[in-house]
C-alpha cells in the first residue's frame, strides 16, 4: 500500500486486534510486525509454548541490576511473532477484578471503569460453555477449557480446599476469589491467538496489507504536528517510509512503544536532549510508571515421577504429538499453567496474590530448573507498589534500552510476596499434596521458618509474569501520555493500544485486558471517523 488509511505498529495481541477491527470496517490498513508469522507448530500446540520463549519469536528484554532482588538482573520475555504474547503465552484468560478499572477512572481515565470496559470483554469473546452477563459468545477470541488436567493440578485445588479457599468456576465472574482451573485462550485443542482468531478472519482480505521482519524506527510528522508517516526497516534491511492517510496506532508494548515515541521526538525533555533529539513534544512522564507483576517459586519434590518432565523425550514425546496431531487430545492440548487461585493475604477483602501452579520444578530464562520431578506454586502479587523507568541508550533504534524494572524497590511488595510463599507452604503440606508431594525443596523442608528467611528467598528468586505495563500512562491530566480516547497528547493522528496505556497494573494476566484495550480504541477510532465523515 502506498498510503493506508491506518497503520498499526505491532503484530501482537492487540496489533491483530486493531488490524481486524479496522479491515472489517472496510478501511486501508497496513500492520507492521517486528517478528516472523506465526508458523511454528510450537505454537499451536498449547503445551509446548516454553520451547518458544527464548527463540526469534521472542525478545528477552534485560534491566539493570536491580538492587531489590539482590542486584540480579529482570529479564522481562515478549512475543515477537503475528499474535505477540497471544502465541507465545500460557493462554490463561483472566480480566482483573472490577474495582480495577474503576480506580482507573478515579485516576482521570473518564470513561474507563468496570460498566464501560465490560462490553469490550464481552464483544472480543465466544466463551464455548459461559453465556450470562459477564461472557460472550459471539466475538474472535475464543475461551475455553482445556481439554487435559494434570494429576498435580487437581491435586492442587483439592489442597487449596483443604486449606480454607473456596472453589471458583470462573474467575471472570462475579468473584475473583478461590481456587479453580484457568479459562483459557484455546479452542479445538490448539492455541487461539489473536493471530488464530482475529488476524486469521480478514488475513486475506484485499483491504488489509502484512508485513513481518518490519522493524520500525520512528514516526514522521509535519510542521502542524500531525502524523504522516512511519520510518522502518524491512526484512530486506532496506530502510522504507510508508505515508498514512488517517492514523498510526502503537501496539509495540509497553518496553517498545515508548522507545519507538523518544526516537520519534516524543518524550521527557532531559532525555530528548541527552541524545541531541529534537523535542516535538515534551512529555515528562512517557518511559516512567513501569510496572510488573512478580511471583516466586515454592517447589515440592513429588514421590513419584508423576510431574511434566520427560514427557518432551523419547517415546512419550512421539506419543503425545501423535495423539495431538490425530485428535488433538491428550498432554499438548495443556497450557501447563491449569490451576491456581486469588486470595486475599493482607485482610482487606479483596484478593492480593494469585497462584500460578506448575506441574514440573519450573525453571526461567536466567536458571535452569531443579533437577527431578516436583511441583512449583508460583504466588505473585496483584498490585505493585514499586515503579521502573525505560530510557534511551541510544539515537540507534536497534539498541537496546535502558531499563530499570525497580523490581521490589517498595518493601510492601516483598510483605505481600511473604504472605503468598506462606499460604503456598500451606497448601504444598495441605492432604490432597501431600499423598503426592515427598518434601518441600525450597525455601525450605522446614515446617518452620521466620519471615526474614522467607524474605530471602523472595528477594533471591523472585522473577516476572511477563506482564510489563505502564510507560505511556492514559488520564485526563496535563501530565498523562495518551487521553482517555487513547490519543498521543500533543500531537496529532497518533494512538496507544497496548499495555503501556495502563495507569495501573490489572489485578491478574494482562492479556484479555490488552484485547480489550483495542477493542475499546478501535472504537474509539472508529467513531472519530464516522463524526468527521459527519
Amino acid at each position: 500500500m502506498n498510503q493506508p488509511d491506518y497503520v498499526v505498529v505491532g503484530g501482537g495481541s492487540s496489533g491483530c486486534v486493531m488490524a481486524h477491527r479496522l479491515t472489517m470496517a472496510g478501511k486501508k490498513v497496513l500492520l507492521l510486525e517486528d517478528g516472523p508469522p506465526d508458523n511454528s507448530q510450537f505454537i499451536h500446540m498449547p503445551a509446548t509454548f516454553v520451547r518458544v520463549i527464548g527463540t526469534k519469536r521472542t525478545v528477552v528484554y534485560e534491566s539493570d541490576p536491580q538492587p531489590g532482588v539482590n542486584n540480579r538482573t529482570s529479564y522481562v520475555p515478549q512475543g515477537r511473532t503475528l499474535g505477540g504474547g497471544s502465541s507465545v503465552n500460557a493462554m490463561v484468560y483472566i480480566r482483573g477484578q472490577r474495582q480495577d478499572y474503576e480506580s482507573w477512572e478515579q485516576q482521570g481515565c473518564t470513561g474507563w471503569g468496570w460498566d464501560k470496559v465490560l462490553p469490550a470483554f464481552r464483544r472480543a469473546e465466544s466463551n464455548m460453555r459461559l453465556s450470562d452477563e459477564y461472557h460472550g459468545t459471539d466475538g474472535p477470541l475464543r475461551v475455553s477449557d482445556t481439554r487435559f488436567r494434570h494429576p498435580l493440578s487437581l491435586a492442587f485445588v483439592k489442597a487449596a480446599q483443604q486449606s480454607g479457599l473456596k472453589y471458583n468456576d470462573d474467575f471472570n465472574g462475579e468473584d475473583q476469589a478461590g481456587v479453580g482451573f484457568y479459562h483459557t485462550t484455546t479452542f479445538n485443542g490448539q492455541r487461539g491467538s489473536t493471530a488464530a482468531t482475529y488476524l486469521a478472519a480478514v488475513k486475506d482480505k484485499p483491504n488489509l496489507e502484512i508485513q513481518t521482519g518490519c522493524y520500525v524506527h520512528k514516526l514522521n510528522f509535519n510542521a502542524d504536528k500531525r502524523i504522516t508517516g512511519v520510518e522502518y526497516k524491512d526484512a530486506q534491511g532496506k530502510i522504507q517510509t510508508v505515508s498514512v492517510g488517517k492514523e498510526v496506532i502503537l501496539c509495540a508494548g509497553a518496553l517498545s512503544t515508548p522507545k519507538i515515541l523518544m526516537l520519534s521526538g516524543i518524550g521527557p525533555s532531559e532525555e530528548l536532549a541527552k541524545h541531541d533529539i529534537k523535542a516535538l513534544v515534551t512529555s515528562e512522564q512517557l518511559g516512567q510508571n513501569f510496572q510488573d507483576h512478580l511471583e516466586v517459586s515454592v517447589y515440592g519434590r513429588t514421590r513419584e515421577p508423576i510431574s511434566l518432565l520427560g514427557n518432551d523425550q523419547g517415546f512419550k514425546a512421539l506419543k503425545h504429538g501423535i495423539e495431538w496431531k490425530l485428535f488433538r487430545n491428550g498432554l499438548l492440548t495443556s497450557n501447563v499453567v491449569e490451576s491456581g487461585l486469588f486470595a486475599d493475604t493482607s485482610g482487606t477483602g479483596r484478593p492480593d496474590i494469585q497462584f500460578h501452579v506448575i506441574p514440573t520444578l519450573m525453571g526461567d530464562v536466567d536458571r535452569e530448573p531443579l533437577e527431578g520431578h516436583g511441583i512449583s506454586l508460583n504466588p505473585c502479587f496483584l498490585r505493585p507498589k514499586s515503579r521502573g523507568s525505560v530510557r534511551l541508550r541510544s539515537t540507534n533504534p536497534e539498541d537496546t534500552l535502558q531499563f530499570d524494572s525497580g523490581a521490589l524497590s517498595e518493601q510492601e511488595d516483598v510483605d505481600t510476596l511473604v504472605r503468598g510463599v506462606r499460604l503456598a507452604r500451606e497448601i504444598l503440606r495441605a492432604p490432597a499434596l501431600a499423598e503426592l508431594i515427598d518434601h518441600e525443596l525450597l525455601p525450605s523442608a522446614k515446617t518452620e521458618i521466620s519471615d526474614a528467611e522467607l524474605e530471602a528467598h523472595v528477594r533471591s528468586h523472585a522473577k516476572t509474569v511477563y506482564h510489563p505495563v505502564g510507560t505511556c500512562r492514559m488520564g485526563s491530566d496535563e501530565d498523562a501520555v495518551v487521553s482517555p480516547t487513547l490519543q498521543v497528547n500533543g500531537v496529532k493522528g497518533v494512538r496507544i493500544a497496548d499495555a503501556s496505556i495502563m495507569p495501573t497494573l490489572v489485578s491478574g494476566n494482562t492479556n484479555a485486558p490488552v484485547i480489550m484495550i483495542a477493542e475499546r480504541c478501535a472504537e474509539f477510532v472508529l467513531s472519530t471517523e464516522k463524526a468527521v465523515s459527519v
